[in-house]
């Protein structure tokens, strides 16, 4: 299996075509709805956050999962990558919420295939 890098330009376009590398990537992927729902959260982002990944699916990211990003930087550029089929952009982070501080790379970016935004997050 090929080993797809984080803030790979055409990253999203790669889980397109072979959805089953997500869970083997060695960094955080979470897959959100135009509404911020959940639709895909790999184990190893479950593993940065301590949660099961099976216990967020379906939920809004922004309000029942991570609170502590709505409101700040990570929401607007959230937003930003709903509204522009190509956006493609690059943020620190410092997830909080019901954890320890995490200090993260996040990648965003927007998904053509089925209107969502692609979520990459990776420690620092």
């Amino acid at each position: 299996m090929e080993v797809l890098e984080f803030a790979a330009d055409d990253i999203d376009n790669r889980l397109s075509e072979s959805p089953e590398y997500v869970e083997a990537l060695p960094f955080g992927a979470i897959l959100l709805d135009r509404a911020a729902n959940i639709l895909k959260y790999n184990k190893s982002e479950g593993m940065i956050v301590g949660r099961d990944p099976d216990d967020v699916i379906g939920k809004n990211f922004f309000n029942d999962v991570a609170p502590c990003a709505k409101g700040r930087e990570l929401y607007g550029q959230y937003q930003k990558a709903v509204a522009e089929p190509a956006c493609n952009v690059l943020l620190d982070f410092t997830f909080d919420y019901k954890m320890e501080p995490t200090n993260v790379r996040i990648h965003l970016k927007s998904n053509d295939t089925n209107q969502g935004v692609w979520m990459f997050v990776k420690r620092v």
